[in-house]
Formats: C-alpha cells, structure tokens, sequence
C-alpha cells in the first residue's frame, strides 16, 4: 500500500468497523494487506485481473443460476412421491 493508503487506513475508528482490528493487527508489514472478496448474493469469489468484470460475474452468477436450478429440479425429482 501507499503512504497515503496505510495513513488512512489507520485514521478509522476500528470500534465503528464490524470487524474491529486495528491496522497493526491486520497487518505485518503495512506495506502489504491481503483481502479476499466474497460475493454476499451467491459467494462468487471476485478474482482480481480476470477481465471484465461485469460479463465475468454475470456469466459466473448464470451458470451458478443454472446450477441451482438443476440441483433444485433433481432435489424434487428424488424427493417425489409421485411414480
């Protein structure tokens, strides 16, 4: 990270964070943070330079989509009473 990133990063309130951990006891050297993004709508975990965004998530949220929906469709069938 930057000067001005770590210099920010350590000015937030960490009691207002709903995770509060100061920067030192998120970092060990402030030079370098590691994050991980989840998605909270299906968990899709963002991945960093791996084109565009936005057709990559939508083509990653279909084919989840797609898979729930077939996962949801064999759930019924093998749940069924019916012949």
């Amino acid at each position: 990270r930057t000067s001005n990133e770590i210099s920010t990063e350590k000015s937030v309130p960490v009691d207002q964070l709903r995770d509060p951990h100061s920067d030192e006891q998120r970092t060990k050297d402030p030079k370098w943070l590691v994050v991980i993004g989840v998605c909270t709508h299906l968990g899709c975990v963002p991945i960093a330079n791996a084109g565009d965004s936005e057709a990559t998530t939508v083509r990653a949220m279909a084919l989840t989509m797609m898979l729930l929906v077939e996962s949801a469709k064999d759930l019924l069938h093998l749940t069924s009473r019916s012949p």
